[in-house]
């Protein structure tokens, strides 16, 4: 049991490292001058190929019905094509830091979503959290000191849409369930369905691109970020099935926390004390919201993620 839960653990670093690298990739991409919606395309088709060499290697039928659709279209629309798209115009003005931080807020607001669902119970610890996250988020935007440059407060709200559309898209998912699609099916059809939805979405808004040698930096941090979202992912997947979804939910703190290291290796990033003090209260807000691990290792079924 030790060596398992050991392994399980290395695995969950390894993950949520690789997710907090995204962040830093997607800050040079985007500083490159490439528009979010064209970058919302690139990074649909470039899932829906690695997704869909998946599924066909796993020779499994894909059920295509109204509900399998809704569904599809769903996780396409709240769980890449919003978020990504004000994610993206945010991370241009945003520390990458910052945006690994805020990106902690997710469970943080799916809890009062989930109460109002009926997928909770209330929890005064849990609220406790909630509050710390709160905190969080004001240790960013109020101080003089937080942000290198006080006009990048304005695109704070920005940046949190995308962890608001996360925490719709989990509690639907929660509520109402995936149609019988396990998460690789379910990601591979939203990742077709977006695919189709951000090609005019990005051509009639001029935001539309296509990479042409020699190619940039920003060329290969883009391929690079959508490869190693896909990869992790499906490690996710993969973990919550081995090893519940609890414990595969603290990958939460890894990601923030990776996040901000890799801005620092990679881009150089800095930040003030109050930057630092917002991460200390997002992270002991995620402890207090997050759903304590259960003795044991249980298999569970699981739902999909944007």
């Amino acid at each position: 049991m030790i060596d398992t839960r050991l392994r399980l653990t290395v695995i969950l670093l390894v993950i949520g490292c690789g997710w907090g690298l995204t962040q830093p990739l997607i800050k040079i991409t985007v500083t490159a001058g490439y528009q979010p919606l064209g970058l919302v395309f690139w990074q649909m088709l470039i899932g829906a190929v690695a997704l869909g060499a998946i599924q066909w290697h796993r020779l499994k039928r894909l059920p295509v019905t109204r509900t399998t659709l809704a569904v599809w279209l769903m996780i396409a629309v709240i769980g890449t094509l919003i978020p990504n798209t004000a994610g993206y115009r945010a991370a241009f003005h945003l520390p990458s830091g910052i945006m690994s931080i805020v990106i902690a807020t997710i469970p943080m607001m799916a809890f009062p979503m989930a109460l109002a669902l009926g997928n909770d119970r209330f929890s005064w610890r849990r609220l406790l959290g909630l509050g710390l996250g709160l905190v969080g988020v004001g240790l960013i935007a109020l101080p003089e000191a937080s942000l290198p440059e006080r006009a990048m407060i304005a695109f704070l709200p920005l940046a949190l849409i995308a962890p608001f559309c996360y925490a719709c898209e989990g509690n639907i998912v929660a509520k109402w369930g995936t149609g019988g699609l396990d998460p690789i099916a379910v990601l591979f059809g939203a990742s077709v369905i977006g695919t189709i939805l951000a090609l005019p979405l990005a051509v009639l808004s001029g935001q539309f691109f296509i990479p042409r040698a020699p190619f940039i930096l920003a060329d290969a941090t883009l391929l690079l970020s959508a490869l190693v979202h896909v990869s992790v992912y499906a490690g996710y997947v993969w973990l919550i099935g081995r090893a519940g979804a609890v414990f595969a939910g603290q990958v939460s703190y890894i990601v923030t926390g990776s996040g901000v290291l890799w801005a620092m290796l990679l881009l150089g990033e800095s930040y003030s004390l109050w930057i630092w003090a917002a991460l200390l209260a997002m992270g002991c807000g995620l402890t207090l919201v997050q759903p304590r691990l259960a003795p044991g290792l249980a298999r569970v079924e699981t739902g999909a993620h944007g």
